[in-house]
């Protein structure tokens, strides 16, 4: 069997500069390819194999060795070597990349000129038996292929566009067919999200859809989208969280539900925040923070072993807890509890070399400790237990200490992967809280959260005892794959104009 020719100076890879010219020849083959009665947009190619399948179907076969096994394969030309009697072409698929030899006593003369011509990037279909080449390189000698589809241009360079991240964000699909790593990327998270799934299926939580567009945005500190629905005439919000409507479900009795979803915050973007980012949200009855935590472990434990994580993090091992008191006072010296006041914390943080605002009120404060002094240390998997009343509306009274919340954040890379609380179920209390918050709000803070009637109504009709969580699906996929921005994990980021 001959060996592959070498590869021929400049066929691997066409420029990205996207001329007239190149763009005005490729139209041009269209035209013929549809002059010779071929179809350049055919509606099927069925009974495809996946590349990486049929890598494992031979993974054993010896150098030079031949099958008669026959496969059929789809995906886009990615390199084009050799010319004449015989060529080998990279296909790439989702699963992977293989090498399609292509010979002129296989094709026929007709048939081989019309391969060759084809161009990088275009979409084919092949049938071919599977054979190992002298080098070690498992191929499928082509015997039929079709045009899947014409690629009126030209597929992006590995060393132009696809090195800028303007480019790899705002195209996210150049990105994709350009770099190999990225494609793996996004499958891994399509992995986490089902790993969760499974996990909380497997746990006995039902997982339920709960209103996108909402009548009063809440269950978070956060600005919404404001949107007008026509036929009602009436003000709606984009969701800024999931959680009053799921504990709404709580008090209907479903007692374990999850859902995993979009979330929108009209706020800043930088490299852990997008205004439209997924969550999961999971409620359990008769379960306290404590719980909630040490099932928060075991998720992503098992999610961990499900993506076979290789990271730096040993997540089958409980977290190093802290509370939030505690740790800002190891950081900066600063008691927040000795500080009750807005003037005294912001005098004592003054007396750190930090300014903060006149406008922001004590929970805001003791929130920009946490985000300045503490967050960035937190490099091992740490949860930080215990936060004051005022900056947790919606969490449940501390069993036994005075003006704290049961509520627990979780920190990987120094980044905030979940929320939780012993969820507050005293609607007396609850009424009294988004009170308070309306005063913060009165006070310059457009994160308070609103009062809320129906849900206010909800408790009232008693919920059980119950834990929640909530947990970035962003980020969490971040902390897995170990990249410092949203914007590598979110398929189609928020971008300038």
């Amino acid at each position: 069997m001959p060996s592959e020719p070498p590869i021929q100076s400049g066929s691997a890879e066409e420029p990205t500069l996207e001329t007239s010219d190149v763009l005005a020849d490729r139209r041009a083959k269209l035209e013929r390819i549809r002059a010779a009665g071929t179809e350049p947009f055919p509606h099927s190619f069925p009974d495809v194999e996946p590349i990486a399948d049929i890598r494992a179907t031979h993974a054993g076969l010896a150098e030079g060795e031949e099958t008669e096994s026959s496969h059929r394969v789809a995906g886009r030309i990615a390199a084009r070597r050799g010319q004449g009697k015989m060529a080998f072409i990279d296909l790439v698929d989702r699963s992977g990349k293989l090498q399609l030899q292509a010979r002129v006593n296989e094709l026929g003369p007709e048939r081989m000129s019309e391969l060759l011509h084809l161009d990088l990037g275009d979409l084919i279909g092949v049938t071919g038996t599977a054979f190992n080449s002298r080098r070690g390189e498992l191929s499928l000698r082509v015997t039929d292929y079709q045009l899947n589809a014409k690629s009126l241009r030209p597929p992006p360079g590995k060393h132009h566009g696809l090195a800028d991240v303007e480019t790899r964000y705002r195209q996210r699909e150049l990105d994709l067919i350009a770099n190999e790593e990225s494609r793996q990327l996004f499958i891994t998270r399509a992995k986490v999200i089902a790993a969760v799934r499974r996990y909380l299926d497997a746990q006995g939580f039902i997982e339920v859809e709960t209103p996108i567009l909402q009548p009063l945005y809440g269950g978070a500190a956060a600005r919404p989208f404001t949107t007008h629905h026509n036929a009602l005439d009436r003000t709606l919000y984009l969701r800024i969280a999931t959680e009053l409507y799921l504990k709404r479900l709580i008090v209907g009795g479903l007692e374990r539900v999850y859902e995993i979803g979009k979330q929108f915050r009209n706020e800043g973007v930088d490299t852990t925040h997008n205004p439209e980012f997924t969550t999961i949200e999971y409620y359990e009855a008769y379960a306290d923070y404590l719980d909630v935590a040490n099932r928060f472990e075991a998720l992503i434990g098992s999610v961990a072993e499900a993506i076979d994580y290789q990271g730096p993090h040993d997540f089958s091992k409980p977290w190093r807890r802290e509370t939030l008191a505690g740790s800002i006072q190891s950081r900066t010296g600063i008691d927040i509890y000795a500080h009750r006041t807005r003037e005294a914390l912001a005098e004592a943080m003054r007396g750190i070399g930090l300014e903060p605002k006149e406008s922001d009120t004590w929970p805001q404060l003791v929130d920009e400790l946490l985000d300045k002094k503490v967050e960035p240390e937190l490099i091992e998997p740490t949860l930080l237990l215990d936060y004051p009343v005022e900056l947790s509306p919606l969490a449940k009274r501390h069993r036994s200490q005075e003006g704290v919340v049961e509520r627990f954040e979780a920190f990987v890379d120094g980044m905030e992967v979940a929320n939780a609380f012993s969820e507050l179920n005293d609607p007396d209390d609850q009424r009294r809280r988004f009170e308070e918050q309306e005063r913060y709000m009165a006070e310059g803070d457009d994160e308070a959260h609103p009062i809320d009637e129906g849900f206010l109504t909800a408790l009232e009709h008693g919920m059980p005892p119950t834990g929640g969580i909530g947990i970035g699906i962003d980020r969490l996929v971040m902390m897995f794959v170990g990249t410092d921005s949203i914007r590598e994990v979110v398929l189609f980021p928020a971008m300038r104009d």
